[in-house]
């Protein structure tokens, strides 16, 4: 029976020889990976890179083009097309994050939509989509110090990543986060859609064929639902300094 580290714990960051020293966060669908993802990485120094971003982009890009989403083929050739690039925020007052463009042009807040949300788990199941992200995500995390956030960073991406977290909390919690960032954007959606879409997710993220959700054998587990964001944060930032 695989025996994940718990929180507890401690971890010291190896130096090898100059190779990248990244903090991979994984988790289902609104666990608070690009909020906690964000404070980690400002805290340390270290550049935030929400994985996620790119496979809304490729969805993005598949709807902005008039391409089914169901047509792999089609889906899968854009994907490896596409100029996906992710930057600091920068003079932005929007309340981004970061920056997401998709060949030049800026889509930070097209690929949070609901109708790119409601599609990215199919595009992100396609083979041949994650090949092409994943070839761009470690060529990002070859730039070292890094927070890389996504679904399979700790058990495909990064699999040697010196600090491995899968941040979790309950369906219930999650959509209610969702449904609360929504909400400040001045979204329609009540709660209840919001919940069914987290648990459709869910079900679609850890029964995929390719690269299903779970925790990497040697992931620390981290449960927010009873957890603020700061306190999420504490504890990471813990773990990566040995403390």
């Amino acid at each position: 029976m695989t025996s994940h580290r718990k929180d507890t714990g401690c971890f010291a960051e190896p130096q090898h020889d100059g190779a990248a020293v990244v903090i991979a966060i994984d988790g289902p669908a609104a666990s608070g990976k690009s909020t906690v993802g964000a404070a980690v990485a400002d805290r340390l120094g270290y550049l935030y890179f929400d994985t996620g971003a790119m496979y809304r982009a490729a969805t993005w890009l598949a709807q902005a083009r008039g391409v089914a989403i169901d047509d792999e083929t089609a889906v899968t050739a854009l994907a490896q097309a596409a100029e996906i690039d992710v930057l600091p925020a920068g003079e932005a007052a929007d309340g981004r994050q970061y920056t997401v463009l998709v060949n030049g042009q800026d889509v930070t807040w097209a690929i949070r939509e609901p109708a790119v949300a409601n599609n990215v788990s199919q595009v992100s199941a396609y083979a041949g989509v994650r090949v092409a992200m994943v070839a761009q995500q470690r060529r990002l995390a070859s730039r070292g110090r890094m927070v890389m956030v996504g679904r399979d960073i700790g058990t495909v991406v990064l699999p040697d990543a010196p600090l491995k977290i899968y941040l979790d909390a309950s369906p219930e919690e999650r959509a209610r986060r969702r449904w609360q960032e929504e909400q400040a954007r001045g979204g329609q959606r009540d709660y209840e859609a919001v919940l069914a879409e987290v648990r459709r997710r869910d079900a679609i993220d850890s029964t995929r064929a390719v690269a299903p959700l779970r925790p990497a054998a040697d992931a620390v587990i981290v449960d927010s639902t009873a957890l603020t964001i700061g306190q999420v944060v504490t504890r990471i930032v813990a773990l990566a300094q040995g403390v």
